[in-house]
């Protein structure tokens, strides 16, 4: 039987470690003893070292996250792909007609789609390399995409499918190290074939459950980020800052809820405490067209004016009013089970937030919050100022942001290979496909699994 000849991979060696030196102690003349003292020093120490690295990281991080702790230990590169390589990717940026604007998907919660996406350009972290990359970022605003109807279902799930067959380096991963960002409660079921074809990749979302409407949740804690909303850039900004927050003392409710019914018990509960307690508990009837449309600056208006924030679930676990509530000053009370929150091997939440059961929305909420001193809502207030900087899509030239949040936690995602079911490799490091092909020569479309 005679073997096709496969090209050398184009991955160049890993350079020889600390370990490695180590072991070339047998080319001095040592003894075996000390051979085997020297080989045990350089285990220790590297060992302690790596100890002592990430004590002094996670200690300083929760210290303050404007110190700049994200920026000591990132060396990842990310490759980016240009709608213009892969055919079908302007389709999930603009739509099938090329109408979409980007800056009209900048607008409302599921702006980081594009947030992320610009940043990225712009970022110490890309590389034009892709055999020097660690990730692959995916741009797509399909959320955006869809509300607008610049693509169905169908055509979206139809155009991910084209997209991803034109990518070699999602093939040799089994796409582990790539980057899909999906902006809204929906997840990654935007893109309805996820779980045959993103089940290993790594999906950016503010939403870490979905399984009130679906059979599965496409968040996985494991390889996935949970991401911040889209906070108004309008209340992000600290010098020109739509509206402030207001003395405690000047604050005319207890708390709010600033949100539709759409027919959710825990919602459906806070208007009926509402009606109840309405000195207590405001919960005006939100209308989004017409004369009596609630505007942007209206709406902060109504929900600095409380003490705490009401949080409850909505169509999904995670709600954008979360967030808002760090930038008008009010303690979240987060009334969704399910929730799940960003950053949280960094972030105490229990220092800034409140999570209360959504099966006990009644009097005895009220009562309980009522109950809180005044001091400690402003130590929670001072706590939240510290660390809602992370809720901010700045550009990573700022110490402390939701895009070096970001980056922090995929660089713990880092990996020095990758396989999959589809990929093999010789004793010469070839990457080969089944039929021995070097990863070089193989040809597009790229069978998905």
């Amino acid at each position: 039987m005679s073997y096709q000849k496969v090209p050398q991979d184009p991955y160049p060696p890993p350079a020889l470690g600390a370990m490695g030196r180590g072991l070339s102690v047998q080319q001095q003349g040592c003894s075996r003893k000390q051979q085997i003292g020297a080989l045990g020093l350089v285990i220790t120490t590297f060992f302690l070292t790596r100890v002592l690295e990430q004590s002094l990281s996670n200690s300083s991080f929760k210290l303050s996250p404007s110190d700049g702790y994200m920026k000591t230990h990132l060396n990842m590169k990310i490759y980016v792909y240009d709608e213009k390589e892969i055919e079908g990717l302007k389709l999930l940026l603009y739509g099938r007609d090329g109408k979409i604007s980007t800056d009209s998907c900048l607008k409302g919660q599921w702006g980081t789609q594009v947030k992320i996406h610009k940043l990225l350009l712009q970022s110490r972290f890309r590389t034009r390399e892709k055999q020097k990359a660690h990730f692959f970022f995916v741009p797509s605003y399909v959320k955006c995409v869809r509300m607008m109807g610049g693509l169905s279902d169908k055509e979206i799930n139809q155009t991910y499918v084209k997209v991803l067959s034109q990518m070699p380096y999602f093939r040799l991963s089994g796409g582990r190290d790539h980057i899909f960002v999906f902006p809204s409660g929906a997840g990654a079921h935007l893109f309805k074939s996820w779980a045959t074809y993103l089940n290993r990749s790594i999906i950016l979302t503010p939403e870490g459950d979905r399984t009130d409407k679906r059979d599965t949740s496409a968040f996985n804690t494991w390889k996935d980020i949970i991401i911040p909303g889209n906070v108004d850039d309008g209340m992000t900004s600290s010098s020109s800052r739509l509206v402030k927050p207001l003395p405690l003392s000047k604050r005319k409710y207890l708390a709010n809820f600033l949100g539709r019914a759409q027919g959710k018990a825990g919602r459906l509960r806070l208007i009926q405490l509402a009606n109840q307690f309405p000195d207590k508990l405001e919960s005006p009837e939100l209308k989004f067209s017409g004369p009596d449309k609630l505007g942007k600056i209206d709406y902060f208006q109504h929900l600095r004016n409380a003490k705490f924030c009401l949080a409850p679930r909505g169509e999904s676990s995670w709600t954008l009013r979360f967030y808002e509530s760090f930038f008008v000053e009010c303690v979240p009370v987060i009334l969704s089970d399910q929730v799940e929150l960003p950053f949280q091997n960094v972030i105490d939440y229990t220092l800034i937030s409140i999570k209360w059961p959504s099966s006990r929305i009644d009097t005895g909420l009220l009562e309980y919050l009522e109950s809180i001193p005044d001091k400690d809502i402003e130590e929670m207030i001072a706590q939240g100022r510290l660390v809602r900087c992370l809720w901010i899509y700045a550009p990573e030239s700022e110490a402390c942001s939701a895009f070096n949040g970001i980056m922090w936690e995929l660089q713990k995602r880092v990996r020095q290979f990758h396989q999959s079911s589809e990929t093999f490799w010789l004793h010469n490091r070839t990457i080969v496909n089944r039929n021995l092909e070097g990863f070089t020569n193989w040809k597009l479309p790229i069978p998905l699994p």
